[in-house]
């Protein structure tokens, strides 16, 4: 469990430090991201604090949708709006877009990667992963389809309060599936151990979540 759990916190803290990369970049987000940077602007909070509100106020819709959250869902919370905006002052947009182009995608491999370290722990999957698993369980809707009917929305609002969505968006959506799926089953520590989990509250959840991340965006 304290390996698993070092590998969660591990997992989460590159996670905000590569969403980090991506806002400093300058040509797009992905839909979250893009909400949160919307509010951001509008009120003056700093993105990264905006990222874990969002978070708990998304968990708050676990409540009816009968959903139970685990260890990796709190510190999710906690800890990558935390580390995206700690690492946000490190950074600056440059001046060359193949430069800003470059950094986007270290930060959408760096995204990548984070999400396969901390879904591999399997303590539990992201609040806005686990409103997609949710949906689909609560509701029967497939899980692409609750995904893109929230993040169309979430996306369009942000892109509307005035966040970047632009040729990252784009870049983002198609390359984070296949990202996630390479560097998943390299951090996956049932599939390790050769453990297949029981389809609990818990464990069940991290599962569907880790099919919802390898279509889309995993969120944060």
């Amino acid at each position: 469990m304290t390996l698993r759990f070092s590998q969660l916190v591990v997992g989460l803290i590159l996670f905000g430090i590569g969403c980090a990369v991506m806002v400093d970049a300058g040509i797009g987000l992905d839909p979250w991201t893009v909400f949160a940077e919307g509010v951001s602007t509008n009120t003056g909070i700093g993105i990264g604090w905006v990222v874990s509100i969002t978070g708990f106020l998304v968990l708050l819709l676990w409540i009816p949708l009968r959903q139970k959250p685990g260890v990796g869902t709190v510190a999710n919370i906690l800890v990558v709006g935390a580390a995206m905006q700690f690492a946000l002052p490190l950074m600056s947009t440059p001046d060359a877009w193949p430069a800003q182009l470059v950094m986007f995608l270290a930060g959408t491999v760096l995204v990548g990667v984070a999400s396969g370290i901390y879904i591999g722990a399997r303590l539990g999957p992201g609040p806005r992963d686990g409103l997609m698993t949710g949906i689909h369980q609560r509701w029967g809707w497939p899980i692409w389809a609750g995904r893109l009917g929230v993040e169309a929305t979430v996306l369009a609002t942000g892109w509307l309060l005035g966040g970047t969505v632009g040729l990252g968006t784009v870049l983002f959506a198609v390359l984070i599936g296949p990202i996630v799926h390479v560097s998943l089953p390299l951090f996956d520590r049932g599939a390790r151990v050769g453990v297949r989990p029981a389809p609990g509250p818990r464990e069940g959840d991290a599962s569907a979540a880790t099919a919802a991340t390898r279509l889309s965006a995993p969120g944060t």
